[in-house]
């Protein structure tokens, strides 16, 4: 998984910090990991099943080897026993459990693997207030089992990009209109796109006009990945209004932050969600769904709307195209704010976790 959305940008952030603190085997594609600098000296066991998988299950506790630490970063973690002296599973949220769009099938298959990961760890680590509320809600964990630690951002990348020559570069290569608003992630249901394609559509006026909506994201995964979306955006005549960039380079995501006059989250789930955190590290002001995890993420910095209500939205960004005073502010809080997220002390937190009471 190690890249995955999600759970891949927590890997690629937290395992060169914890290399400072563990000898770490990796199980998964040699020729993947080797990307990366920081798996140089780290053993790497080839393991390339998919995920959910009877394969995977089948094959892990034969692969894993005598260990003090069996991490996983997600619940898909060995029933059958292995050798670890202790297991530590990372769970980010229960959406597969709360989500009335997950099928029955994948549902008590979720949660089978989650109630096991629980019950096989000697210690749950999720990443906010609200998850570990969710957890607790829908599975059976004992409080003194189950810790949170913050997710970081990423400051190298994620950051106020001052060369004018490269932002142009950029805008230029994914060929972005002079003024929009920008959604990062994908169509699954919980991420509530529709609803904000939904509000641009009801904004009024001759000045909105001009504004248009700009989804990074493959455009390919977009459209096979949810064809109703793409019916509601030529049904509402929004196909010159919304521009699908396809894959996006990661160095120039942060680039495309700065470049928009508002970053949208519209998610109605999330454990934690980092795109709010890592636009506003990049100076772009935000606006959120006031759903799950996000009031306890953004806090004040961010202008919030009813992710239920397509109206309330386009409201929010009327409000916040008109009032240069308050992106501002939102563009200041958002930088504080940030700043405080660090994968060190992500790592740091995780570490303590691990090594408490060993």
């Amino acid at each position: 998984m190690i890249q995955a959305s999600g759970i891949g940008t927590d890997l690629q952030n937290l395992l060169p910090l914890m290399k400072e603190h563990f000898d770490i085997t990796l199980l998964g594609d040699p020729v993947q990991l080797k990307q990366y600098a920081w798996a140089d000296n780290m053993q790497i066991i080839r393991f390339t099943k998919p995920i959910y998988s009877i394969a995977e299950q089948l094959l892990l506790p034969l692969l894993i080897p005598a260990c003090d630490y069996f991490f996983s970063p997600h619940f898909n973690i060995p029933v059958l026993p292995i050798r670890a002296k202790q297991r530590v599973v990372l769970i980010h949220d229960v959406y597969h459990l709360a989500s009335n769009a997950v099928n029955k099938v994948h549902k008590l298959y979720a949660r089978f693997l989650l109630q096991r990961a629980i019950d096989a760890s000697n210690k749950v680590v999720t990443i906010s207030e609200f998850s570990r509320s969710e957890i607790q809600k829908y599975l059976k964990v004992g409080d003194k089992m189950l810790h949170k630690i913050d997710l970081g951002v990423d400051h190298n990348l994620f950051r106020k990009e001052r060369d004018a020559e490269l932002m142009q570069s950029v805008g230029n290569k994914y060929c972005l209109p002079e003024e929009f608003i920008l959604f990062v992630g994908n169509v699954k249901p919980h991420k509530n796109l529709k609803t904000l394609v939904l509000a641009l559509s009801k904004l009024e006026g001759s000045q909105y006009q001009g504004i248009k909506l700009v989804v990074v994201g493959k455009k390919e995964g977009f459209i096979t990945g949810d064809q109703s979306l793409i019916n509601l955006i030529e049904q509402l005549n929004l196909k010159d209004r919304v521009i699908f960039t396809g894959y996006v380079e990661t160095e120039h995501l942060p680039i495309i932050y700065q470049l928009a006059r508002l970053f949208v989250f519209p998610s109605l789930y999330e454990g934690c969600g980092l795109p709010p955190l890592e636009a506003m590290a990049c100076g772009c002001p935000t606006i959120v769904s006031d759903a799950a995890s996000m009031p306890e993420v953004c806090r004040d910095a961010t202008y919030y709307f009813d992710g239920t209500n397509p109206q309330a939205l386009a409201d929010a960004l009327v409000g916040a195209l008109q009032n240069e005073h308050l992106r501002d502010d939102l563009i200041l809080k958002g930088l504080q704010l940030s700043a405080q997220h660090t994968w060190q002390k992500s790592s740091a937190e995780l570490c303590d976790i691990i090594l408490k009471d060993k």
